[in-house]
């Protein structure tokens, strides 16, 4: 399950999967006839080519679209669509298991399936209820897959061609200074856009080409649930799924090369996040060495050093959600002269890349490998290509957001970041267990964090974790984009209750400072003349 296909596998074929299929990349497709010259060729129709494609043909542009594996890219059919699906299930079995906290008790579960441990309370901080949940995987993995194919009609051929877009399917190539030749047709361009993605990569891990394991490409197929799952690499994809697959009812090893989790994350807050992790029943293998791996008659044997003890187990299935690659195999860039190394395209900052006519955008160019952040790069590639615009990508100001329980989301600048650049900052920081909706929801784990230049209430840098705090940072991320301070937030007046008065609370924090023992002392003088 370990080789690099054109299509990821799409296992069972059912009719959901059938369904996607048919909308992502039909197998009756026939390619248009190409124009005599287009605006825009954008290869790769990934959420970066599909936002490009459909802007530029809404401003009357000539463009061509052309992809060779699945339209929606890694977003909808290997990624943000399917994991999401999969963490709300989670969600769901950890709720109805931690019911007997907020006085609901279960009936015991019916069918075949599989059952968590009751009571695990007492052993390693496991939480429980005392009821058994019943995890139909199978179920879990269907609903993922009826969803995902529901929402591809979004990203299909059929719906990008009546808005005015040639789809081709097909792997594209530079053949010339203003050609693209796919399915054996030659495309002429005046401008064209690298939107190719990027692909799942192992690291170099000692029998990994020997046994099969799983990507987020493969991991999706899954119908069984891995009684015992191996997971290398604690970024978000294997921290969401380690975490989710615990909640399922999977043992589950997380290894992570450096201390902790998410290691680019404000490390309090990671620390929140791995709490609550093992207390789902994960177990971590941080600062892991002499990583290896063999097969077994019983599976897939995993070796690892971590904190100086050895560990050696089997498990069912192995995930390696680490590494990621750019895909510019077989894209004639040499052809063109367009520079890229093993981190993708190079592009300046209004996303140009070593060729003046050609452009790239998304995670083939792009540090920060988001959906959203693809959307709005390729904001910026219309404006630049099509209308000699100067926008620059380093004006965006995007957020992020990790999907575990706890969530983690941040916008601009960690503090050490900020160190480094020789910005002095405040810090304020308001615990979610002094917010009452979040006492009352029982989810208390976790605060807002915000950096402010020193002396100011300018905004330069935040971290949530909380229940919601994907939804959270949205906030400070307008208020960060608008030019809005703490003290703007502080005046805000947020319904009650809700959890985002912890952002609200961060603005008092901030009033609080302007009150100095001068103005104390000049009110203190003026309420006792008053009185």
């Amino acid at each position: 399950m370990n080789t690099k296909s054109d299509n990821p596998p799409l296992t069972p074929w059912d009719s959901h999967n059938q369904r996607l299929v048919s909308n992502v990349h039909p197998s009756d497709w026939n390619n248009p006839t190409p124009a005599p010259r287009y605006n825009l060729v954008v290869i790769g129709a990934g959420t970066a080519g599909l936002v490009t494609a459909v802007g530029a043909a809404g401003l009357s542009a000539k463009v061509a679209l052309i992809e060779k594996r699945l339209m929606g890219g890694d977003c909808l059919n290997v990624g943000c669509v399917p994991s999401k699906a999969i963490i709300r299930s989670a969600r769901a079995a950890a709720a109805v298991r931690d019911a007997g906290e907020f006085g609901v008790h279960l009936s015991s579960p019916a069918g075949s399936s599989t059952t968590l441990a009751p009571s695990d309370g007492e052993r390693e901080g496991v939480r429980g209820n005392g009821a058994g949940v019943s995890v139909d995987f199978a179920k879990v993995m269907e609903r993922m897959r009826r969803l995902r194919a529901g929402i591809s009609p979004h990203d299909s051929a059929r719906r990008f061609t009546e808005l005015g877009v040639d789809v081709f399917l097909g792997a594209g190539r530079f053949t010339g200074p203003d050609t693209v030749e796919v399915g054996g047709q030659s495309l002429r361009f005046a401008k064209a856009v690298i939107a190719t993605g990027v692909h799942a990569a192992a690291p170099p891990i000692p029998g990994l080409d020997q046994v099969p394991y799983l990507t987020n490409e493969t991991l999706f197929s899954l119908t069984e649930l891995p009684r015992r799952f191996g997971i290398i690499g604690a970024g978000p994809i294997g921290c969401e799924m380690a975490q989710s697959f615990a909640r399922f009812g999977s043992e589950v090893y997380l290894v992570e090369a450096t201390h902790g989790i998410l290691p680019r994350e404000d490390q309090e807050a990671a620390a929140i996040v791995r709490g609550a992790m093992e207390r789902d029943g994960v177990r971590l293998l941080c600062c892991g060495k002499n990583v290896s791996v063999t097969k077994d008659p019983g599976g897939i044997r995993l070796k690892a050093e971590s904190h100086g003890k050895g560990y050696d187990l089997v498990v069912d299935q192995l995930l390696v959600a680490a590494g990621r690659a750019p895909n510019v195999e077989e894209l004639g860039l040499e052809t063109v002269g367009v520079e890229f190394d093993k981190k993708g395209v190079k592009v300046n900052d209004r996303l140009q890349t070593t060729n003046h006519r050609i452009y790239a955008c998304g995670d083939i160019c792009s540090p920060y490998q988001f959906t959203h952040a693809a959307d709005f790069m390729a904001r910026i590639v219309i404006q630049n290509a099509l209308f000699k615009g100067r926008a620059k990508v380093s004006s965006l100001i995007i957020p992020w957001s990790t999907y575990t329980s706890p969530e983690i989301a941040h916008v601009g600048l960690y503090e050490r970041e900020a160190k480094e650049q020789g910005i002095e900052v405040d810090t304020y920081t308001q615990e979610m267990s002094k917010v009452d909706r979040a006492i009352l929801d029982d989810e208390t784990a976790g605060f807002v964090r915000v950096h402010v230049r020193k002396g100011t209430d300018d905004i330069v840098g935040a971290t949530v974790v909380a229940a919601h705090a994907g939804d959270l940072i949205g906030e400070l991320t307008l208020a960060m984009k608008g030019g809005l301070g703490l003290k703007t937030i502080g005046a805000t007046i947020h319904p009650y209750p809700t959890q985002a008065e912890a952002i609200r609370k961060t603005g008092d924090l901030y009033n609080r400072t302007r009150l100095t023992p001068f103005v104390k002392k000049l009110m203190t003088h003026w309420l006792a003349w008053t009185r």
